[in-house]
């Protein structure tokens, strides 16, 4: 199972998608920089630009979790 998750996270690095059929595609999506606040002290901070992991459910996934 590590190997598994080390292959997807490997793959995600380098740009990639990595496509489970039947069940869903990760990919990861580009978050812009943009001004945030600490929630223990209402201060203002920056919160700089990254790539964050994104999971998009597959349609045999979506039927399954929504069966009658």
């Amino acid at each position: 199972v590590d190997t598994f998750f080390d292959e997807i996270a490997e793959r995600l690095t380098e740009g990639g998608r990595v496509e489970l059929r039947g069940f869903g595609a990760f990919s990861t999506r580009y978050r812009h920089a943009r001004r945030g606040r600490n929630p223990r002290t209402g201060e203002a901070v920056s919160v700089p630009d990254k790539r964050v992991p994104y999971f998009k459910p597959g349609k045999d996934m979506r039927a399954r979790l929504n069966v009658d």
